[in-house]
This record gives C-alpha cells, sequence and structure tokens, in this order.
C-alpha cells in the first residue's frame, strides 16, 4: 500500500481537488491512503478533511492543537502511515500528482527514495531563486548534501520512513534528511505547475527563518564564519601593528584617531555578531533538551488509532 502524506495550512480551496486527483490517479495503480495534516489551519480545512474522510475509506486526517509547522506536519503523516511505502507532496498540485505512478513504479523496481527534482522552478521573483540558489550551495558546501532542485515530493520506502521516524532530534529539515538517511536513491525531473488555487502561505520572512534554521540543523558554518573573521582580523592587526611601529620609528606617526574608531567600531560588530550566532546556536540546543513533542494531535477523522502525540 501507498501512504501519501499531505501537509494542510489554509488550504480549504485546495483540499477537494487533491483529493479527488490523487483518487482518479492512485485508484488505478496501487491500494493507497491519503493522510491530510491541518497544521492549525484557520479556516474550513479541517471541516473539508474530516466529510471526505467519512465518506472515503482512503482518506484520513490528523489536525494538530495549533500551528507547529511544516516540518511538524510532516513527520506526524510519517508516524501515521501505515504502507508499505511512504509519499509527501504539497497540497496545493504544484507537486503534479500524475509523478506518482512513476515513483511508484521506481519504487517497485528497487529505488528506496525516489526524489522528484525540480527542472524549473516556476513562477518566481527574481529575489526568491536568487534565495533559494544561495541556500542549496551554503548546504552543498557545508555539509555536503546536494539540495539543488530538491523538493518536499519524495516517495520513500518503508526502512526509510523508519529510520527517520527514530531519529530523536526535534528541529527537523525533512529535505536534508530524506537524504542524509541515505538509501537507494532515484530521482525524477518535473516541472512545478501553478498554485490550484490560493497564495502561497510563505513569506520571505518566513523562508529567511526557516533557511537559518535548515543551516543551523546541518552544517556549523556560521561558527566557522566567526573563526575566520577572527584570524582575518588578527592578520590585519598585525599588519597595522608593524606599519605603526615602523611610522612611529621613522618619526612619521599621525594620531590616527579616525583609524582607531574604525577599528572599534569593526571589531565590535565582528564580536556581537559572533555572540548573536552563538546564542542562536543555544537556542537550538535549549529547544532540544527541553524534548517537547514535536506537535499535538488536537483530533483525527478516518480509520486510525494512533497516538494523540509523538515524542
Amino acid at each position: 500500500m501507498l501512504s501519501v502524506v499531505i501537509p494542510a495550512y489554509n488550504e480549504q480551496e485546495n483540499i477537494p481537488a487533491a483529493a479527488e486527483r490523487l483518487g482518479e490517479i492512485l485508484s488505478f495503480c496501487c491500494d493507497y491512503e491519503l493522510i491530510f495534516v491541518d497544521d492549525g489551519s484557520r479556516d474550513g480545512t479541517w471541516g473539508i478533511i474530516s466529510s471526505f474522510a467519512q465518506t472515503n475509506s482512503n482518506i484520513r486526517g490528523l489536525r494538530f492543537s495549533r500551528n507547529f509547522g511544516k516540518e511538524s506536519a510532516i513527520f506526524a503523516g510519517l508516524k501515521a502511515a501505515r504502507g508499505d511505502c511512504v509519499a509527501v507532496m504539497d497540497c496545493d498540485l504544484q507537486h503534479p500528482p500524475e509523478l506518482l505512478a512513476k515513483m511508484y513504479a521506481a519504487w517497485q523496481n528497487g529505488a528506496q527514495v525516489v526524489e522528484a527534482v525540480k527542472a524549473s522552478r516556476g513562477k518566481e521573483g527574481f529575489m526568491y531563486k536568487l534565495f533559494a540558489k544561495s541556500f542549496y550551495r551554503i548546504m552543498k558546501n557545508s555539509s555536503n548534501i546536494n539540495l539543488d532542485g530538491a523538493s518536499d515530493y519524495k516517495l520513500m520506502d518503508r526502512k526509510v520512513v523508519d529510520a527517520l521516524n527514530d531519529l530523536p532530534e526535534r528541529l527537523t529539515f525533512f529535505r536534508a534528511l530524506s537524504s542524509w538517511v541515505g538509501f537507494r536513491t532515484e530521482r525524477i525531473t518535473f516541472d512545478v505547475a501553478p498554485r490550484n488555487a490560493g497564495k502561497t502561505k510563505w513569506s520571505f520572512r518566513k523562508l529567511f527563518r526557516y533557511a537559518l534554521s535548515s543551516i543551523t540543523s546541518f552544517t556549523n558554518l556560521p561558527m566557522q564564519i566567526i573563526t575566520v573573521s577572527g584570524i582575518l582580523f588578527f592578520i590585519f592587526a598585525v599588519i597595522l601593528g608593524v606599519q605603526t611601529i615602523v611610522n612611529f620609528c621613522m618619526g612619521t606617526a599621525a594620531d590616527g584617531f579616525s583609524t582607531v574608531i574604525l577599528l572599534l567600531l569593526t571589531i565590535g560588530s565582528i564580536l556581537m555578531l559572533g555572540i548573536g550566532i552563538i546564542g542562536y546556536y543555544l537556542s537550538k540546543i535549549y529547544e532540544e533538551i527541553k524534548q517537547r513533542p514535536r506537535y499535538i494531535i488536537a483530533d483525527e477523522a478516518g480509520a486510525q488509532k494512533d497516538k494523540k502525540g509523538d515524542k
């Protein structure tokens, strides 16, 4: 059986279309279940999921007590999935459902992770594309994980899903973790389709916070930036010190007030930046050691007997 995990946040306009198209496609290729995870939506998303779950035995629903984020929604779906393989896709149909049949066939042929890779990013602004490319480049150079064109659209074998569910960390980055666990991987390209309805829930601010959290979860590159900055300023200080001594010995030393102020401001900025980066990593450690659950399930719909939370 194929389980399809579909996170949803304020997607009442897309739930019916996603359920209908996925049902039409998967009913011809395999047994399946659709798991819609309502990430604390404020519209009628949960009501629509519940009504579909009552009339369609292939549809199940989970509703969070509040908005915990897409990562939590994905892992809640992975935990609840009962299939021999599990796919994750967006609710807005920008991940073409027709590709699932091809991904399922690749899994049947032995692939344990089938990644849907973006051949094009669709209609995105220049700044958004630049930000995405910069983020992927940082991840590749610092953690040796290639996320070029990667998306959350993946199909994974039960072994892979179990490995992900066994990870103890609370602050997760599914897109990278699914590559980090390894296993035999096959890539299939796709073109990002336009949203079926509504507007994206990802603002630039949310994307920046998401990227920052993901980078610090997989690499200590920001900490290394502090070290490199310290080395560069040490070299600069040695050169400036030698120059100052030479000028003093030659009797050509100037007052240098502006230079001193500039150095103080620059070094102070670097120190404050370093403290901020260290503080951010400490906050991540603090979040982990509290061991709060990734999410809290307030309600369920469909034939399931899963636990109400996940630790």
